[in-house]
């Protein structure tokens, strides 16, 4: 299990407190519990829950054999028995006499004799003695229900789906920890499966800091800005599937400060600020959780995000009463927010809401102009990547790289990250990029 004393050795330069960040999101993870309780949901409010249940398939899929071609099936060993026996005019021919026709939902239910085959439509069930489909395209229709196709051109077996192909009775068809998605409804919808068992919805507050914020629609005095980070926090929180708690503005006073942390520690599994972490005299946040929480880390090595407080803050005023919750004490900056989350709560909660993790994906791009970069601190620019003539990507930085300029993850899509031992980036040198589709 990973400590902190384990991980002083990583200890960034910059900053004598700073943690790195992989060592932060070992901590992380290591706090971060799934929830235990479980619900049972219909099929239709299952989609990005996160499935606490293995599912094995009680049925064959498909159900039976069945057609997967509009076609003629017949007994495919007649096949075997026109092999070597191509007359000198050109391929062998197989002639059948038509005996009946099977659809989906209505098959032929009768036996066929040596010399038929049955007309049969895709996603038919397979007539009794059949095994082969021959497609209709292939197909010349002469007279008294005959039909006659060049047979060296097929293999017995061919255009038949058997039974059990995709899943077989008892197999396993989903395991729990899945983050259920809408070919997952289909595939359980089509087991005949029509409610699972999944991890109840991590519960996350979220509040922003400061005298100087102001919601949308109030008037902005000078000095003033309107408080952008909870749109952005509840945006990323939807995109995860979690039950959230918007807690507004709360000014800089210990006492508010406090009765809102603890009132949060009540009802959440996880409470998110974002400002209030610096150093700065107003900053009550880091000496709160000092007094009823248990603080793991304050400062990270990373741009932008170093003042990011981790710990466990607890309901009842004090270390160790009433009921925990994971805090995250985010920067105020907005791209600093949404950075930190992304690289370092994100992680968090989908460990916590009991899914399975799957590592951000990363791209190697050449960068098309040099990179300023000390060793020391991982940094995470913003980037537009685009894929060039030869199939290789390519990535520039965003025109501003400052952490209040918001419009700039706008602009972006993707980051670039620069590992916290990289230096100074070349152009043309290869770089990682991290993708925004699929995260942001």
């Amino acid at each position: 299990m990973t400590t902190l004393n384990d991980l002083s050795s990583c200890i960034a330069q910059f900053d004598p407190n700073a943690m790195p960040v992989h060592g932060a999101q070992a901590i992380v993870r290591q706090w971060a519990t799934p929830v235990a309780t479980t619900e049972r949901v219909a099929l239709r409010s299952a989609l990005n829950r996160v499935l606490a249940e293995n599912i094995a398939s009680p049925i064959d899929v498909p159900a039976h054999d069945n057609s997967a071609m509009d076609g003629y099936a017949f007994d495919g060993a007649v096949l075997a028995t026109l092999a070597g026996n191509a007359p000198p005019e050109g391929e062998p021919l197989l002639t059948l006499r038509v005996a009946g026709q099977a659809f989906a939902g209505h098959p032929f239910e009768h036996a066929i004799a040596a010399g038929e085959c049955v007309r049969i439509m895709t996603g038919a069930a397979m007539p009794s003695g059949c095994d082969t489909v021959v497609p209709q395209e292939f197909v010349t229709r002469g007279q008294n229900e005959r039909i006659s196709f060049e047979a060296q051109r097929f293999a017995r077996g061919a255009n038949c789906r058997h039974a059990g192909e995709d899943l077989a009775k008892g197999q396993s068809a989903l395991q729990t920890g899945r983050v259920l998605r809408a070919s997952d409804l289909g595939l359980l919808a089509s087991l005949g499966i029509g409610e699972v068992t999944v991890r109840r919805r991590l519960r996350v507050a979220f509040m922003s800091t400061g005298d100087e914020l102001r919601s949308i629609g109030e008037p902005l005095p000078t000095g003033c800005v309107y408080d952008s980070n909870r749109y952005t926090l509840f945006a990323m929180l939807e995109r995860l599937n979690v039950d959230t708690l918007d807690l507004g503005v709360v000014r800089d006073e210990p006492a508010a400060l406090e009765a809102a942390l603890r009132s949060a520690a009540e009802s959440a599994d996880v409470v998110l600020t974002s400002g209030g972490v610096s150093v700065g005299e107003a900053d009550f946040t880091r000496k709160m959780l000092q007094t009823f929480g248990d603080v793991a880390f304050w400062s990270l090595a990373m741009r932008p995000g170093r003042p990011l407080a981790f710990g466990r803050i607890w309901s009842g005023g004090r270390s160790g009463e009433g009921r925990p919750a994971l805090f995250f004490g985010l920067p105020g900056n907005p791209v600093a927010v949404m950075v930190t989350f992304y690289q370092i709560v994100r992680e968090a909660l989908v460990a916590m809401s009991g899914a399975e993790s799957q590592a951000p994906l990363l791209i190697a791009a050449s960068s098309t102009q040099p990179l300023g970069k000390r060793a020391g601190r991982t940094e995470f620019l913003r980037g537009v990547a685009t894929r060039g003539p030869d199939g290789r990507w390519r990535v520039a930085p965003t025109r501003s790289q400052s952490s209040g300029v918001l419009s700039s993850m706008s602009e972006a899509n993707c980051f670039i990250v620069l590992a916290h031992d990289r230096t100074d980036v070349d152009t043309g040198e290869a770089v990682d990029i991290m993708p925004f589709d699929g995260l942001i």
